[in-house]
């Protein structure tokens, strides 16, 4: 029986599950600044996924690498979301 595509399954829900508040509270403490850290994540974790040898861990690389791509564009549209008043804006920082 081959589980690596259950365990990738399993990881990738967890990816997706962590990211979804973490592109909030990116937004909210880093502002745009959060968009280079997720592109230089994703970009780094996509290229280990091409030299790692193991095949479930090179997998579960690449969901990350990928995940960290889409949250640019999370970022964008939370800060949308900001300015329309549907979460809260981070009173410290400025625009």
């Amino acid at each position: 029986m081959n589980i690596n595509g259950v365990i990738v399954g399993l990881v990738t829900f967890a990816i997706i599950g962590f990211f979804h508040p973490l592109v909030i509270k990116a937004e909210y403490y880093l502002g745009r600044i959060s968009l280079w850290v997720f592109l230089v994540s994703g970009l780094l974790s996509i290229a280990l996924s091409l030299t790692v040898n193991n095949f479930t861990f090179s997998s579960v690389l690449g969901v990350l690498g990928f995940t960290c791509l889409w949250s640019i564009k999370e970022v964008i549209d939370q800060e949308k979301r900001v300015k329309e008043g549907r979460y809260p804006k981070n009173p410290k920082r400025k625009y």
